[in-house]
């Protein structure tokens, strides 16, 4: 098993430096941090303390990251029989010991630590945490030979867990570039780099450093929005300076719809999706800021979605804002009668940085453009920016930048995410 010269470092110092009472790696993502962790630590963690009091805990964001995260590639080297799954009591067998598996998101959470006497704690992605979860087990850590192990990627630098690493306590402290991990392929660290460049997150998903969110989010669009510009044709014109991409090469469109507030509008995005999950194609965008009745607001769907038809062809599905489920059901009524074939259903509503992780991946890689009759789209997306008056990375929301298009934008793809990041 080969292991990198920064994995090679964290291993000479096993029994050493890298044997406190809380043992971190900080860094990039595909950095190299975890494979460390599931192939030695948390196998060794584990056997070191068996027959001793407390009980064993992995803690990740939630149980299905600690499944795909730890768990799974855990059981890809040693197999089932020694990493088990979780069960119904959030308990999985690892390596014939008890280990209860939590997640860490929510404060709710944080009964299911009360009263614990935890020996080994595998923290995962642990700047994603409720600081109440990580409070509490620092109580829960009450053996002389307790340890904790985790792993995380950095955020912005006023964040709870940066100012508990530099605090003093017993800390081993290892920290990862993308360039550590020199096992990846360099043309997959050179795409990265690309789609991650001139965004905070180059920073913390690149070089691993805790940076703060400022000013634009999407500066590459706004900076030379003519870059992301082009045309649906039947046939490819060699002439023409600007992407032109097939009409044959799509494969779905998709309207969003956001409902508007007493401060905002009613905003109607259409995305075109091309073959393999490759491009993102926004064909048309509106936002109406008067104040509109639940017909007005059927009868502006419904023609926006007939123009849509008008110029491509089809509409496959509608996603409306789920937080006004009256408003939906509308939408749902009225598209049965005009436009029977569309699918029409409530948006999931995904976390809105993950949302915006995905747009800039696109926007860097050079797989989202839009065409004519999308100046809102346009305009919301050059002048989003980051709230600089909130320590967490918080996307401005007081009615001074179109959210609402954004918001619809975004519910076209959320779905997909995924697969659209998988295809890269």
């Amino acid at each position: 098993m080969k292991f990198t010269t920064k994995q090679n470092e964290y291993i000479a110092h096993i029994g050493t430096d890298a044997d406190k009472r809380w043992n971190f790696k900080s860094g990039a993502v595909r950095s190299g941090k975890s494979f460390v962790d599931v192939t030695i630590i948390i196998p060794l963690r584990i056997r070191s303390v068996a027959g001793k009091e407390g009980l064993n805990f992995i803690i990740g964001v939630s149980k299905e990251t600690i499944e795909r995260n730890v768990l799974q590639p855990m059981r890809e080297r040693y197999g089932s029989n020694l990493v088990g799954t979780i069960n119904s009591r959030n308990i999985a067998i690892l390596f014939g010991e008890p280990v209860y598996c939590l997640g860490a998101e929510k404060q709710n959470q944080v009964a299911k630590l009360q009263g614990a006497s935890a020996k080994y704690v595998y923290g995962d992605e642990v700047a994603k945490w409720s600081k109440d979860v990580f409070d509490l087990l620092k109580s829960r850590l009450d053996k002389p030979y307790s340890k904790f192990d985790g792993s995380l990627n950095p955020e912005h630098p006023t964040h709870w867990l940066k100012e508990f690493l530099e605090s003093g306590a017993d800390i081993y402290l290892q920290e990862y570039t993308i360039f550590d991990n020199t096992y990846l392929s360099p043309a997959f660290v050179e795409a990265l780099c690309t789609e991650y460049e001139g965004t905070v997150y180059y920073d913390r998903f690149i070089l691993g450093k805790w940076k703060r969110a400022e000013g634009s989010i999407y500066r590459k669009f706004a900076d030379n929005p003519k870059a992301f510009y082009c045309q649906v044709v039947d046939r490819i014109n060699l002439d023409i300076p600007y992407k032109q991409i097939l009409r044959s090469q799509i494969e779905e469109i998709t309207i969003g719809v956001d409902f508007g507030g007493t401060v905002s509008g009613q905003a109607f995005v259409a995305t075109a999706r091309t073959q393999n999950y490759q491009d993102i194609i926004v064909l048309k965008s509106e936002r109406h800021l008067e104040e509109c009745e639940p017909n007005d607001i059927d009868r502006i769907a419904l023609d926006f979605a007939q123009a849509v038809f008008d110029t491509f062809g089809r509409v496959d599905t509608l996603y409306w804002d789920n937080a006004e489920s009256v408003l939906g059901r509308g939408l749902q009524h009225a598209f049965a009668s005009r436009f029977p074939r569309v699918r029409v259903h409530g948006a999931r509503k995904y976390a809105i940085n993950d949302r915006i992780r995905c747009t800039l991946r696109l926007l860097g890689a050079g797989r989202l453009f839009y065409t004519d009759g999308c100046e809102t789209f346009k305009t919301a997306i050059s002048d989003a920016v980051w709230d600089k008056s909130k320590r967490a990375d918080t996307r401005l929301d007081d009615g001074s930048t179109d959210i609402d298009t954004l918001d619809a934008f975004e519910y076209t793809f959320e779905r997909d995410i995924k697969r659209l990041i998988r295809s890269a």
